[in-house]
């Protein structure tokens, strides 16, 4: 298993400022993640006057107002991309975005992005997802509120279009914000393994570091978390983010779990060996013994430390004679 591939999200966290969104960059990288990825988008081109706030978004940023009316706040210049993407260049952290409408994927693609983000609520948008698959690019696609079936149709439309599938990773997702634990389900990101064949990923959402840890344990190669500057934050997102020393924490966590999975051989580690001789036992004299005389169960034990002879060779040390005097306790020699 290679290492995984951890993205902190910002997302829209930077709230239309990209003086933020150049701050987050320097905390994703202090984090030690390997990407921090962001929303390209235009308002207008991706939801209408009438379309409303989803619940959660009511709770973070009011009942009043639209969806639209609150993303067109949201909103970075095309030019903000390309600031952020020499920002990342410099601190040695890999740039991401997500579009979430066409124009916005032919700005990315100007870019060079080698990786192109489909969002959870573009993988049923045929027109969308046989642009990015014409770009054979490789492609990491979130499957939020998905089944099986409608990952497969997705899948197809992207390998139809000119991606090979061995260039696709799909995560999977739970797009309540946070995401009750009761509703993770986990072993989903197995299903779509065994299904199609990929490299799999998790998306979270979920409150604390526990679920993305336990998903590098079962296998993710990716994993991407929301983060913000401050969960105090004005914004839809924040209340569901970690903040920069939470993510660390993350990183860290997750880099310990790939450690403690190691290569599935098992034998002694390298830390155990000298442990070895103080934990186990050898056969050792039980009472003195005298030269020419026979070991049985009545002159001989077992007792640590394991320097001598192995308790496993018992059935060959009884009736042979020892080759000379043996106190108490002294491991026994044959």
């Amino acid at each position: 298993m290679g290492k995984v591939f951890i993205i902190a999200e910002a997302g829209i966290n930077h709230n239309g400022s990209l003086a933020t969104a150049k701050k987050m960059v320097d905390a994703a990288a202090r984090a030690g993640v390997d990407a921090v990825k962001f929303q390209t988008f235009k308002a207008e081109s991706v939801i209408s006057v009438f379309a409303p706030k989803a619940e959660y978004q009511k709770k973070t940023t009011g009942k009043s107002g639209s969806q639209l009316e609150m993303a067109k706040k949201l909103e970075l210049a095309p030019a903000a991309f390309k600031a952020l993407m020499g920002l990342c260049r410099k601190k040695n952290i890999t740039f991401l975005s997500t579009p979430f409408d066409l124009e916005s994927v032919d700005l990315l693609s100007s870019l060079g992005l080698g990786v192109i983000k489909i969002p959870s609520g573009e993988i049923t948008n045929l027109p969308y997802l046989r642009k990015i698959g014409g770009l054979r690019k490789k492609i990491i696609m979130s499957t939020g509120m998905s089944d099986l079936g409608e990952i497969k149709k997705a899948m197809e439309v992207l390998v139809k279009a000119g991606t090979p599938k061995k260039n696709i990773t799909i995560l999977h997702c739970n797009t309540e914000y946070p995401t009750p634990m009761k509703d993770v389900n986990l072993r989903a990101m197995l299903a779509i393994k065994k299904a199609f064949g990929v490299d799999v990923g998790y998306s979270d959402h979920t409150p604390g570091i526990e679920v993305p840890v336990v998903a590098a344990a079962l296998g993710a190669s990716v994993i991407e978390k929301h983060f913000t500057l401050d969960r105090k934050m004005k914004g839809p997102d924040h209340g569901s983010s970690l903040e920069p020393h939470e993510l660390k924490a993350m990183v860290e966590a997750v880099r310990n779990a790939e450690k403690a999975l190691g290569d599935g051989i098992k034998r002694p580690s390298p830390s155990e060996l000298r442990n070895k001789p103080i934990a186990r036992k050898s056969i050792v004299a039980s009472r003195r013994v005298r030269k020419g005389e026979r070991f049985s169960e009545k002159n001989i034990t077992t007792k640590r430390p394991g320097t001598g002879i192995s308790p496993m060779k018992w059935d060959d040390v009884i009736g042979r004679q020892a080759k000379r005097d043996f106190n108490r306790d002294e491991v026994i020699e044959l």
